[in-house]
């Protein structure tokens, strides 16, 4: 009798424990990352890892047509998945064999015809074609019609209005970007030229990224431009596009987009190499309001250039290479780690320029905003959906924040610092926390009340008495040009 019982609980177990290896069944992957500011935002169950690109444009008609093949891994086993997509698909391969789709006008969602394998390697086949312009994804229409041609450039979405993505700065990948157009136009991207042949009437523009990019920094801008290609101090291939019909603009926005290989170097020696293969700018001429740090090649509005060369515009986009393309935000509440910084290194330029020291700025900027104005409410470390580019709170507040750092720590703590941010996530992604962590770890003090004041108290902080905020400051010379850049830059985005 005890034997018998024995053998039953040792089957029990037995059986338990195989219940316990046995694998799970397949699931859908998710339909989102859970941004909290973005809740339809980016999907789960696989990493991209490339995407390809081959597509064909007709400027009189904005009819984008194409195939974009995309290379993944799958991150658990998979029964369907989905891109974020807004264009009409016309048929969908996975793995060579024809899988059953459906669009809800922002999702494709994709049911493969075997399911995947957790750690699979995944070839995806999308054919499909549309007019951009008339896509709406979550009430917004990004992609912009210009009188030559087209332009896929917005933050912080874009992707879906050309291509199916997983859009979500958590999920880079490299890029090849092939566009044939008619002869006589244009097609400029991220990354290296590679070729662009014609035949047949037509000129196809062939771009490779050979960097890990996020989604919405992958541009492509399609017109009459005028293309020029130099190397610069570093070597690297130099590509810039200025639009045939930029007007009285052109001269301003060529002596400021061309010196983009002078402000990559001091950024370099500042933050650290530069983290791409490619450099250079475009600039449109339309002006579509804004500027965008597109890896490899910002793209400015003409109207920065009014008033005569905007090098502050130039020192921000580009500081961007660094902070938001080579380290991209985590979540989008984690925004100050890109325009807070950006920001500050408008500042730095100021003072190696002669035109304003940081702490000029700062005291002008501190003093500028009284402490009972509602801007001050605004948190730089979690500005809300409505207030992720605001102005003052994530663009200056958010310069202020890590002046007020550089003050706290010194020099030599602060700019390993940022170095050190940008070379421990590198093609990644991270969190005001873990950039915190680092400021503490390599300054050796413990900075978390600064930036609670700094970035989550909604109240004006108060300064050091080592501050001379209390003052009336000076208006530093490089305050005119900073205002107007940051005017413009603030109006980028929804």
């Amino acid at each position: 009798m005890r034997s018998t019982a024995l053998v039953t609980l040792a089957t029990a177990v037995a059986g338990l424990l195989l219940a316990g290896t046995a694998a799970a069944a397949p699931a859908p992957g998710g339909q989102t990352v859970g941004d909290p500011y973005y809740p339809n935002d980016g999907n789960t169950g696989y990493d991209v890892g490339h995407y390809d690109l081959r597509l064909q444009y007709q400027p009189p008609t904005d009819q984008l047509s194409g195939t974009a093949t995309i290379l993944a891994t799958a991150t658990q086993d998979l029964s369907q998945f989905s891109f974020d997509f807004g264009l009409h698909t016309d048929s969908v391969l996975v793995n060579n064999l024809p899988a059953t789709y459906t669009s809800t006008g922002s999702k494709l969602v994709i049911t493969p015809a075997r399911s995947l394998a957790k750690g699979s390697a995944v070839t995806v086949v999308v054919r499909y074609d549309g007019i951009p312009s008339k896509v709406t994804i979550n009430g917004e229409q990004d992609w912009l019609r210009t009188p030559d041609g087209a332009q896929a450039v917005q933050e912080p979405h874009i992707a879906a209005f050309w291509y199916p993505a997983n859009d979500h700065p958590t999920d880079k990948a490299t890029y090849d970007v092939s566009v044939a157009v008619p002869n006589g136009t244009q097609v400029i991207s991220n990354g290296t030229l590679v070729s662009s042949p014609s035949q047949l009437g037509q000129t196809r523009w062939n771009w490779r990224s050979t960097k890990p990019q996020a989604t919405y920094l992958t541009f492509i801008a399609i017109g009459k431009y005028d293309i020029r290609r130099s190397t610069g101090p570093d070597g690297k291939p130099v590509i810039n596009a200025y639009g045939a019909n930029i007007g009285d603009n052109h001269d301003a926005a060529v002596a400021s987009v061309e010196r983009t290989p002078e402000v990559l170097s001091w950024e370099s020696s500042v933050f650290g190499p530069f983290p791409f293969e490619a450099e250079g700018g475009v600039v449109p001429a339309v002006n579509f309001g804004f500027a965008l740090e597109n890896q490899t090649r910002p793209v400015y509005t003409p109207g920065f250039f009014r008033s005569g060369a905007d090098m502050s515009v130039i020192v921000h986009e580009n500081a961007h290479q660094w902070f938001g393309d080579a380290v991209s935000v985590h979540r989008w509440n984690d925004i100050w780690l890109n325009e807070g910084f950006a920001s500050y290194a408008e500042w730095l330029w100021s003072e190696k320029e002669g035109e304003g020291t940081a702490q000029q700025l700062f005291d002008y900027y501190y003093n500028s905003v009284p402490a009972d104005d509602a801007q001050w409410q605004v948190l730089p470390g979690d500005p809300g959906a409505d207030n992720q580019f605001s102005d003052f709170a994530v663009y200056t507040r958010g310069a202020l924040a890590l002046h007020a750092l550089r003050t706290a720590v010194g020099d030599d703590s602060f700019f390993a610092i940022l170095k050190a941010w940008v070379a421990s996530r590198e093609y990644s992604d991270g969190t005001i926390d873990q950039f915190i962590a680092i400021a503490e770890k390599i300054s050796g003090k413990p900075l978390h009340d600064l930036f609670q004041q700094w970035l989550f108290t909604p109240a004006r902080p108060a300064v050091p008495a080592s501050f001379s905020a209390h003052t009336t400051p000076v208006k530093p010379r490089s305050v005119a040009e900073i205002d107007r850049t940051q005017v413009l830059l603030a109006q980028s985005h929804h």
